[in-house]
């Protein structure tokens, strides 16, 4: 039989690190809403949540960074 997992559960075991996160999962991007177990509690299927971590893409997408300013250089010791 598998467990219910909470919220603390999930954060014990390094899915997910804060509950901004984790709503924003369940949102955007298919995390299970799970099941309210209490006025304030809410908990999820350890089977639906492994499901969901093996549909995931392993890698994080790179975003490209935008070139921004060049610096300045400075020219530091040098007398006109």
């Amino acid at each position: 039989m598998r467990k219910r997992l909470r919220y603390y559960d999930l954060e014990a075991s390094g899915i997910v690190n804060n509950r901004v996160t984790l709503n924003n999962w369940i949102k955007k991007q298919g995390f299970p809403t799970g099941q309210l177990t209490g006025p304030n509690s809410r908990t999820w299927g350890e089977a639906e949540v492994e499901a969901w971590l093996k549909c995931r893409p392993s890698a994080m997408k790179s975003t490209p960074r935008s070139p921004g300013r060049k610096r300045k250089t400075s020219h530091a010791g040098i007398e006109a």
